[in-house]
């Protein structure tokens, strides 16, 4: 069965990477960031530098060809080297727009970063499996991947070539997928969760049947035999690793298709119940309110509500 579950994720929380910006220096330099309002990521294209996240030990020291990803929102400090005095970057960034910055002469450091867009209702299903901070060194398997989208990006930024900007995007949403896939490989212990079951090769048959037939009544005894273990084995590793049974999972995974449904249409609810597994429309609202609080009704109206809000304000912010 050809089915991605990351690729799903991905799509379900609407994940958009987007380069924001990058700078050089050379000389001794230092810049503190504000906390991150969304999952940060960047790369080192040139030289090293030290990164001191507020509430770390120690900080944490990327060199040429590593990439990191931030998903917690804490200040942090990059620096040529521990203890300097640092300035602040929106001072320093402010009305540079996508342009580079360049401190000191710019021959010893290259840096480029930017940001991933989720959906405000179903992001955290991704941001909340992703540890605080990540490293991905340049030593690692993935490394020839890397240091050709890091060079490809690093031409697109600094030429004008038509579709330069959507190309940029492009390769920035693939860096993110590369960190992700590298973090999945790693031998950092992952919490139990979607993520860490991903992770695991042996479970991926079951995974892959759950996400391309939602719908199915799936019995464990089928999952266990797609993952070639014994029905007790599969559920033991299955908890062990996602930190609910598999058919919990499956439940889960249905609320959150219900609940984009509910978002992006009209589709009657019905209809939804039928094509994620429920008999019946009153047993889906039954199962949805039991994980979310609301019927589905009160779910999508909430939404519509919030929306028109949503677009109250951006008006009246047009006319200010």
């Amino acid at each position: 069965m050809n089915v991605d579950p990351l690729s799903d994720i991905l799509r379900l929380t609407c994940a958009q990477s987007l380069m924001t910006g990058g700078f050089s220096a050379g000389g001794p330099w230092a810049i503190r960031f504000p906390a991150p309002t969304r999952i940060k990521f960047f790369a080192i294209v040139r030289g090293h530098c030290w990164v001191s996240i507020e509430g770390e030990a120690e900080p944490i020291r990327f060199a040429e060809g590593d990439v990191g990803l931030m998903t917690m929102p804490r200040p942090f400090v990059v620096s040529s080297e521990p203890g300097l005095v640092p300035v602040d970057a929106m001072s320093l960034f402010s009305g540079a727009g996508k342009s580079p910055v360049l401190i000191g002469d710019g021959r010893d450091f290259a840096y480029i970063g930017g940001h991933v867009l989720l959906d405000a209702a179903s992001g955290p299903l991704l941001a909340n499996v992703l540890p605080p901070w990540i490293r991905i060194d340049a030593s690692r398997t993935q490394a020839t991947a890397f240091r050709w989208l890091l060079t490809e990006l690093v031409a697109e930024r600094a030429d004008t070539q038509p579709g330069a900007q959507l190309a940029t995007a492009h390769l920035a949403q693939l860096l993110f997928i590369q960190i992700l896939r590298a973090h999945m490989e790693t031998d950092a212990v992952l919490s139990a969760g979607w993520f860490r079951a991903m992770s695991d090769r042996r479970l991926a048959p079951a995974l892959a049947s759950m996400h391309g037939e939602p719908a199915r009544n799936w019995r464990l005894e089928e999952l266990a035999d797609a993952c070639a273990m014994s029905r007790t084995t599969f559920a033991l590793r299955f908890r062990t690793t996602a930190g609910v049974p598999a058919l919990t999972y499956l439940a889960e995974w249905r609320m959150r298709l219900a609940e984009r449904a509910l978002r992006d249409g009209v589709t009657p609810v019905a209809v939804i119940a039928e094509s994620i597994g429920y008999a019946s429309e009153s047993a889906l609202s039954n199962a949805f309110k039991r994980s979310t609080g609301r019927s589905p009704r009160e779910y999508r109206n909430a939404v519509r509500s919030c929306s028109a809000r949503d677009d109250i304000l951006d008006a009246e912010h047009a006319l200010a």
